[in-house]
């Protein structure tokens, strides 16, 4: 009851980031169910059904990414002044932030799956005849059991996502985690690095003399059904790109302030740097679903048998929208947590113009760095699947 009273009471921006984290629910929970309603009009083709199925994780898991993003930046889940002696300590802030994502989360999929079976005529009048009955099943009964277990995943998934993420810590293990020199994250640089080689090479290993874009199926089938070393190659290497995203936004940091900088590259690089854990994790998994889109374009131009179906086109568009967000909302959380140090830099004397064009720095750097790498890992991945 609490969670629904703040819900009613918060910001409109708040209650818009809560309305995009249904709408990506309800997106892969619309996925899910088609993988039921393929199923149950092609009992014998399970292999396939099991396919479709497979390729809701990438969804499933950006929604919960999404989710955690916006229960970390609500006022409601952060402890404020008076809040401890009202019994809302650090515990019961994690649980309240937690059954909002699953409050909201719960919304999506419910309306995804009004939707589906509106589209199917199970809710009465004709089915919808835009769509293709092998994604609804139309015809065929839906088991329901098993539809709501399925969806259940979605606002159980971001549910556990939410309370680890902002599971309490320690006093002294967030006084380190602050202070920092000791796990700077240069140190994942390297590992990121070195695994996203590793997997480049073993893609072009295990596709070596198989031909293999010959053989294989349309997308998404046609990823499936290479060697399965080039899809463990292609997951490592962009594994890496994540692992590596908070050492290369520190990297970035580190480089402007290279040399001899002036005040403004000096507060660039230092913001780049405090910010790193906060920006580089969802930098790294933005990069890493820019790689696979551009890769798997790069894979659809050399063998285009068929479209992209529209089950493909909403799961892209769920994958995409809840990464970009997400990387929004950590610097959305990054002004946030700046809020003193830019008032006090203004107290100082600097101007809006400055610090505008700080963040314009910022942000450039980023670019440079990030957008030639990620380029260089969706190129180098393709290769051993297009020629």
């Amino acid at each position: 009851m609490l969670a629904l009273r703040l819900a009613r009471g918060s910001h409109p921006l708040v209650l818009l980031r809560r309305l995009c984290v249904a709408l990506a629910a309800a997106g892969t929970g619309f996925l899910m169910l088609s993988t039921i309603g393929h199923a149950a009009g092609h009992p014998s083709a399970a292999d396939e059904s099991l396919l479709r199925l497979l390729w809701c994780t990438a969804p499933l898991a950006a929604t919960a990414q999404f989710a955690v993003s916006t229960a970390r930046t609500d006022p409601a889940a952060r402890l404020q002044r008076g809040m401890t002696a009202a019994g809302l300590g650090p515990l019961r802030l994690t649980l309240l932030a937690t059954v909002s994502t699953t409050l909201t989360c719960v919304l999506g999929v419910l309306v995804a799956l009004l939707v589906f079976l509106r589209l199917r005529g199970d809710l009465g009048g004709p089915s919808a005849v835009r769509f293709d009955a092998d994604l609804l099943g139309v015809g065929h009964p839906l088991p329901l059991v098993g539809a709501l277990m399925l969806l259940a995943t979605v606002p159980l998934t971001a549910a556990v996502a939410t309370a680890v993420a902002l599971r309490p810590r320690h006093e002294a293990g967030d006084a380190e985690t602050e202070g920092s020199p000791r796990i700077a994250p240069p140190s994942g640089l390297p590992w990121g690095i070195a695994m996203a080689a590793a997997g480049l090479a073993i893609e072009a290993y295990t596709s070596r003399g198989t031909g293999a874009h010959g053989g294989l199926l349309p997308l998404p089938g046609r990823l499936i059904g290479s060697p399965p070393g080039v899809l463990a190659g292609w997951a490592l290497s962009t594994f890496g790109l994540v692992l590596a995203g908070p050492g290369l936004v520190h990297l970035c940091g580190r480089l402007l302030c290279a040399g001899r900088p002036g005040a403004l590259r000096l507060l660039s690089g230092r913001v780049l740097q405090e910010e790193s854990h906060r920006l580089g994790r969802p930098l790294g998994v933005l990069c890493a679903v820019g790689s696979a889109a551009y890769a798997a374009m790069k894979v659809y131009e050399a063998s285009p048998s068929r479209p992209f179906g529209l089950l493909t086109a909403i799961g892209a568009a769920v994958v995409l929208a809840c990464v970009t967000a997400s990387a929004l909302t950590a610097a959305l959380e990054s002004r946030s947590a700046r809020a003193r140090t830019t008032a006090a830099l203004r107290r100082l004397g600097a101007s809006a113009s400055v610090l505008y064009r700080a963040a314009a720095l910022r942000a450039l750097a980023l670019v440079i760095v990030l957008a030639p790498l990620t380029w260089t890992v969706a190129e180098m991945a393709t290769l051993p699947l297009v020629h």
